[in-house]
């Protein structure tokens, strides 16, 4: 499995990947929305990982940018990965189009149980963990 996760703190992308790197997935970090976003124009994701909180263009307008889209990446199953802790966030995210909401710091099990999902909601061609 092939994942990009968007998120501009070093620390947590690695943080990620080493999560990921035991249930053997590939995980591809972008420092910005920018560039996550010509990352998906470019290469093939099986999901996304996303920030809510970059400097520049923030999640909530990357998530507007991959929902728009006019080919099949429109649909990338989206995890939201976040610190901020608003009350109606996960509603706000839901409705833009996220798939699932995690608040970090994210476990182990809870990432991989979101992970499950996506996949079960699309092709069912694995589960990780």
């Amino acid at each position: 499995m092939n994942i990009l996760f968007i998120e501009d703190d070093p620390m947590n992308r690695r943080v990620v990947k080493d999560m990921l790197d035991v249930a053997g997935a590939t995980m591809t970090g972008a420092e910005s929305a920018e560039i996550g976003l010509d990352l998906i124009d470019r290469y093939d994701f099986e999901m996304v990982l996303l920030d809510l909180r970059m400097p520049g263009m923030d999640g909530f307008e990357a998530l507007r940018h991959i929902r728009l889209r006019s080919d099949a990446k429109a649909n990338l199953p989206v995890i939201i990965l976040t610190a901020d802790t608003a009350v109606d966030l996960r509603e706000r995210c839901l409705a833009d189009g996220a798939d699932e909401v995690l608040f970090k710091p994210v476990a182990m099990d809870s990432l991989f149980d979101a992970i499950g999902r996506m996949l079960a909601k699309g092709t069912g061609d694995g589960m990780i963990g």
